[in-house]
């Protein structure tokens, strides 16, 4: 991505070398950290990626109505954790939109499970993030279990990392609270009393280690237990973690099934068998 921008002029190698080093250990995409450098917005470079490989751009993909069918060919967990949203189907051939067309493995792997040719749209992560808000989530709303147990705090200042989150969690029938830092984790803790909190490490204003030691320090709230979420998968930092006191500990990206069986994992060691009446 970064060597296309370059052959186009949009950014100079320096800068490139300075944007991967800026995202190094972040999690966020190349273009988040160009965009935040005020060096290039993401609609310039999906621009950018239409005209060198030939793929139509689209914009404003959330204000239009889709049938329940052409949703249903992509969940919102790989619709999230891919940038991709499916825009209609025409003789067997599916145009769906994505943040990086380049993709070719997801686009092969999206249409081979059902059945049709896919034709690349490209558009940018925000456009993407809106159109599930709108139209995926929203379907999924309608299917939530409503007799909701366990509660659930995510702290994490990526958003599209907090909308993965809930939409897993959401489907197995928890109560889902979200702040974007350590205080207002530390806060909503102390409100609402979560069964149990999962946080980014790396966080503006309060990062998760020093909201997890504001946690353990308090005795209205010592006994939830914490689950460190952290784009830096390494061995080293993982025993450092544990051995900080977190109950657990998971590299990101995340992986939506090994979430919800560390979460399960979790409430039922330290809650038992029988889910408690929600703290709310």
């Amino acid at each position: 991505m970064g060597e296309i921008l370059v052959d186009a002029g949009l950014i100079k190698p320096e800068t490139l070398r300075q944007a991967l080093q800026n995202q190094r250990g972040t999690g966020k995409r190349l273009g988040q950290v160009l965009e935040e450098m005020d060096v290039i917005l993401e609609e310039d470079i999906a621009a950018a990626l239409g005209r060198q490989f030939g793929v139509r751009l689209v914009k404003g993909i959330s204000r239009f109505n889709y049938p329940p069918a052409i949703l249903k060919l992509v969940s919102p967990e790989e619709a999230l954790a891919r940038f991709i949203f499916p825009l209609k189907v025409e003789k067997k051939t599916l145009y769906l939109a994505m943040a990086n067309p380049l993709d070719l493995d997801t686009a092969q792997e999206v249409g081979f499970r059902n059945g049709l040719q896919v034709v690349p749209c490209v558009t940018t992560p925000e456009e993407i993030k809106s159109a599930i808000n709108r139209h995926l989530l929203a379907v999924e709303k309608k299917h939530q279990v409503k007799d909701r147990w366990w509660t659930v705090l995510i702290v994490d200042d990526q958003e599209m990392v907090q909308l993965m989150i809930e939409v897993t969690l959401k489907k197995q029938g928890y109560e889902i609270l979200k702040a974007n830092n350590g205080a207002e984790g530390l806060r909503l803790a102390l409100q609402e009393k979560p069964h149990l909190i999962l946080t980014d490490t790396l966080m503006p204003r309060m990062d998760g280690v020093e909201m997890f030691r504001n946690i353990k320090a308090n005795r209205q709230i010592a006994h939830i237990p914490v689950i460190a979420l952290s784009a830096k998968a390494t061995p080293e930092e993982e025993a450092r973690l544990l051995d900080y006191g977190y109950f657990d500990f998971m590299a990101k990206p995340i992986n939506p099934v090994r979430l919800v069986a560390r979460i399960k994992r979790a409430l039922t060691q330290c809650y038992g068998d029988t889910p408690p009446q929600s703290t709310k």
